[in-house]
């Protein structure tokens, strides 16, 4: 038979494992009906009353709170361009109209009223015909000489630059897979085959080359950069499953001059990949919390920084699973963080050496308040709950996060590379879409594409 003291231990487990259970149902139901923003609702950031300035310690995980009235805000009216072409359409009254109904005399044109819409005319298809020009000589009739053709991207294709401009925008910044594409050609009138699409756009990757290397070498040369990764399905890959995950890797800037956002595959998540592409790379380096970049970070020297983003973020999965109506330790730290962003942006449009004058002035003493809740969460806190978890993260990556309050060029966090690595997330969606009704025509990569043997695309934001 179980002694008191056991029974009592065992009784405080199933109490400790109810709990967790019931934040994991909390969170999924969130997951499945609730919305995806990280945003502070209307009035959310009244609701907490300066909790982590009155008490630090907060022992409680709930306290009863007031949630102010919801006001909905008007939305701004969509304006049009001056700068877009105008057509206009003119409506007349009939003659019979225009003779007034009271003394029969014809009414005088006194001037308009107008109003404007927006309209678009749907993508327009043509042929360009080369006429080469011809020449012979009347006189000797020995010299015949032709006008040469311009140089193209694909030598006796059909496509055009403007085609496979279009083609290759439509899929990679715009997440249109090609035979999506094929469909939207068809109700134009023209029949292309997805072979030959597939076939343009490892030509192109070719093409685009030297351009990339051009890129690479700007990414190098950087003072920060930011990297991220997202899992890829690959079929067809020597060695692998098709099944199985590779990644598609980013590399961001923000401080260049022409912005550069540069894409490179990879079969595996390894820390090869990194020490691979930052082999010339001496500054700081924005990432998230994955270990794989340590190596390269500790054999160049490489300053790390921590994304503020990743660990508000699992904050706000332990508020998501908090009863309606309850605050706690979450909205403690996730208050606190909230405060290091709205310094940020104030001080947005500041220069570096004034940035950096705000952040040991302003966010250092905020960071100084979020330590010392920490160090007591780390002392209360289960750690295989989701808020456990989150004070975990927030305790390991510490160093890393608080670094870039020492210099005014640094990120708070690596938004920068996460949107910029978000289309392929949408592709995905969109290709296990497709998988699940047409699977032989899933628009996923395949290894034998020389625009993934290599960096596969790269784009410049002005």
């Amino acid at each position: 038979m179980s002694s008191p003291s056991e029974l009592a231990q065992e009784n405080t487990q199933l109490k400790q494992r109810i709990k967790l259970l019931e934040e994991m149902l909390r969170l999924q139901r969130h997951k499945q009906y609730g919305a995806s923003s990280e945003k502070d609702t209307a009035g959310q950031g009244q609701l907490f009353n300066e909790a982590e300035d009155e008490n630090l310690d907060v022992d409680d995980d709930t306290a009863d709170i007031t949630v102010p009235a919801h006001t909905r805000k008007k939305k701004k009216r969509v304006s049009i361009p001056a700068e877009l072409p105008r057509e206009e359409v003119v409506h007349d009254l009939s003659d019979a109209e225009k003779v007034c109904p009271h003394d029969g005399t014809e009414l005088k044109y006194i001037g308009d009223e107008t109003s404007e819409q927006l309209d678009i005319e749907p993508a327009k298809i043509k042929v360009l015909r080369h006429l080469r020009k011809k020449y012979a000589c009347p006189c000797c009739k020995k010299h015949l000489t032709t006008a040469k053709n311009p140089a193209q991207p694909i030598e006796k294709s059909i496509a055009s630059p403007g085609l496979l401009a279009y083609i290759i925008v439509s899929k990679y910044c715009d997440a249109l897979p090609l035979y999506r594409q094929i469909n939207i050609f068809k109700r134009i009138g023209v029949e292309l085959d997805r072979t030959t699409l597939a076939n343009w756009m490892i030509k192109l990757g070719g093409l685009v080359q030297p351009l990339i290397n051009r890129l690479q070498d700007v990414c190098e040369d950087q003072a920060v950069l930011h990297m991220d990764e997202t899992p890829l399905q690959v079929l067809n890959e020597p060695g692998k499953t098709a099944q199985s995950q590779s990644y598609m890797w980013v590399m961001a800037t923000t401080q260049a001059s022409v912005p550069v956002v540069l894409y490179h595959y990879s079969a595996s998540r390894s820390g090869d990949t990194p020490k691979a592409l930052l082999e010339n790379f001496s500054g700081a380096l924005m990432v998230d919390g994955y270990e794989g970049y340590t190596p390269v970070c500790e054999h160049n020297q490489l300053t790390r920084l921590g994304c503020w983003a990743h660990a508000r973020r699992k904050f706000v999965e332990t508020q998501r699973q908090q009863p309606k109506g309850k605050t706690g330790k979450a909205d403690v730290a996730r208050r606190l963080i909230q405060k290091l962003y709205g310094i940020e942006k104030l001080s947005k449009e500041k220069l570096t050496a004034e940035r950096y004058g705000i952040r040991q002035q302003q966010s250092k003493e905020i960071i100084e308040k979020l330590r010392l809740w920490l160090e007591k969460a780390l002392q209360n806190t289960p750690p295989k709950t989701t808020l456990g978890k989150a004070v975990q993260y927030l305790n390991n990556q510490w160093p890393r996060l608080s670094a870039y309050v020492d210099d005014g060029g640094w990120p708070i966090d690596n938004n920068r590379a996460e949107n910029s690595i978000r289309p392929f997330v949408i592709g995905r969606k969109d290709s296990s879409r497709l998988a699940r009704s047409e699977p032989m025509l899933a628009p996923t990569f395949t290894a034998s594409s020389k625009l993934l043997r290599s960096i596969i695309w790269s784009r410049t934001r002005t």
